[in-house]
């Protein structure tokens, strides 16, 4: 089979990361989450200071953002990709409903899109690699082999966020995620930097009644028929 570059876009907690991740270790590419290198950036500014009252202090962010080092590294207990910021692991503190109500403005900033969308770039020189995110088969790969967009109901993405904190040991209030996702959709698809939509060639997924496993085989045979 030959190497090919695989593009997953779609809504937030629509289970992305997980078929990307899922899909990635099956076939033996590398995972590249880019909403992680967003929430990254997002907590970067959190812990300086840099948002207040939903304005972020671009002209801190603009001198540091070319030198913030994010990666992917495998966890060996998990055997999946852990988010690390400068070196140090910050998977757990991404995933924060704090840092989910203010990712899509520090997402929606210029020079942070430029600054993330070339390091994701350099991750598919050799190809074998699978991306997920918002912008991945129409700005990122927009010669990608495979690109698909996934979609889900608000309610049922919001319970799915609320069963993965709760199972993390952060309580949340449903209600509260339920309308984070639903400012993240608008934001997503309104923003003037690489708005959320999708791709022409994009292969849709709503996998709104269906189980991990079974998108995980639907995404597999998808990948099969394509690298032959």
């Amino acid at each position: 089979m030959k190497r090919i570059v695989i593009a997953i876009d779609g809504y937030s907690s629509c289970g992305k990361s997980t078929m990307a991740k899922d899909l990635a270790k099956e076939v033996g590419y590398v995972y590249v989450d880019s909403g992680a290198m967003y929430r990254s950036v997002t907590y970067f500014c959190q812990q300086k200071g840099w948002i207040v009252d939903g304005v972020v202090n671009e002209a801190e962010l603009a001198k540091v953002i070319n030198d913030l080092k994010i990666e992917f590294r495998v966890n060996p207990e998990t055997g999946k990709s852990d988010t690390y910021l400068n070196g140090e692991n910050v998977e757990r503190e991404i995933r924060s409903l704090a840092v989910s109500n203010q990712v899509s403005i520090v997402s929606a900033i210029k020079f942070v899109r430029e600054a993330m969308v070339a390091q994701q770039q350099a991750f598919s020189k050799d190809k074998g690699v699978v991306m997920d995110g918002r912008d991945i088969g129409t700005v990122v790969f927009p010669d990608a082999e495979l690109k698909v967009f996934v979609t889900a109901s608000a309610e049922i993405r919001a319970k799915r966020r609320y069963d993965e904190l709760k199972a993390k040991g952060q309580e949340e209030s449903f209600d509260a995620i339920l309308e984070n996702v639903k400012q993240r959709d608008y934001l997503d698809e309104n923003r003037a930097e690489s708005p959320l939509r999708k791709a022409d060639d994009a292969v849709v997924l709503d996998n709104s009644n269906l189980t991990i496993e079974e998108q995980k085989k639907w995404l597999l045979d998808l990948f099969n028929e394509r690298a032959k």
